[in-house]
């Protein structure tokens, strides 16, 4: 396929948001179709993401299912992103940051495979490391960030749908950075060997003597995987780069097959689960013993 690919990540993201609009204005499939006076399948594919959408279908939309003018404003300015061949979301944009984009991807996936080289992920962090990471911003915004973020990591639990399989590589250094007093490190390292022990994480450290690869030249990353559509098609998978200002989402072939490489590097660089589960327990028990008190 060429560079012009267009993204599927906007109607994905437009599909997902119109479908609970519907959900919560209680109305099936058929019933939206016909008080808008479209065919069953028009609404489907909207919601499927199956094409570019028109901003005026989507005001119709929003209109009937009562939604409010902000939302409905965004969801029109997504409409407009249908089209485009690559999206970066700016958390001023025209998606308000209020409208969690990531968010709604993630808990679609059904695989996320991630790394990181500076921070423990965010689906893996205790709400002391969390405060810590976002001590920056104002306490009462503060709060709401590190609430929301642990209310994301309910997905990694939940018994409908099957949680995703996460597998995660982290660099060494993660491990090693100091999350503010001993107590938090102490907990966070005691959290990472309890949730890699469920059945669908996975966590692998990737230790220093490792060195280069493109895994690491790529910096921090995403990669999210989802389940056949409606149609049973491969829906593809979407790469997720976070900066401070925004948001980069990568879904065409040669994006996805760069990454798809980044991540293969890792395979014979980093530790199995169980060697980085004791080196993560050896650095717990180094971070414990210069601080009296801690059990």
């Amino acid at each position: 396929m060429s560079e012009g690919v267009v993204s599927g990540v906007p109607r994905r993201v437009l599909g997902r948001a119109l479908r609970e609009l519907r959900s919560e204005a209680r109305m099936t499939l058929e019933g939206a179709a016909d008080a808008l006076g479209w065919s069953r399948r028009r609404v489907w594919l909207i919601e499927g993401g199956g094409g570019p959408t028109r901003g005026a279908d989507v005001r119709a939309m929003c209109e009937l299912y009562d939604a409010r003018t902000r939302l409905t404003g965004a969801l029109v300015a997504l409409a407009g992103e249908t089209r485009s061949k690559g999206w970066w979301r700016a958390y001023e944009g025209p998606v308000p940051a209020w409208f969690d984009v990531y968010a709604g991807l993630e808990a679609d996936a059904c695989g996320l495979r991630e790394y990181q080289h500076a921070l423990i992920p965010a689906l893996l962090q205790t709400r002391g490391y969390a405060l810590r990471v976002e001590g920056h911003l104002p306490a009462g915004e503060r709060d709401r960030v590190v609430g929301a973020r642990l209310a994301r990591q309910g997905l990694l639990r939940r018994t409908f749908p099957v949680p995703p399989r996460l597998e995660v590589v982290l660099s060494e250094s993660v491990l090693l950075r100091a999350a503010g007093d001993p107590a938090t490190g102490v907990g966070q390292l005691r959290h990472l060997v309890e949730v890699g022990g469920l059945p669908q994480v996975s966590i692998r450290v990737l230790p220093f003597a490792a060195g280069m690869c493109a895994g690491v030249l790529a910096g921090p990353f995403v990669l999210l995987d989802f389940p056949p559509g409606n149609r049973a098609e491969v829906a593809p998978p979407v790469v997720y780069q976070e900066s401070m200002t925004g948001a980069l989402y990568l879904d065409r072939p040669h994006e996805l097959a760069a990454y798809q490489r980044a991540w293969a590097s890792f395979d014979n660089l980093a530790l199995d689960p169980d060697q980085s589960r004791i080196l993560i327990e050896k650095i717990l028990e180094e971070t414990r013993r210069p601080a009296s008190g801690l059990p």
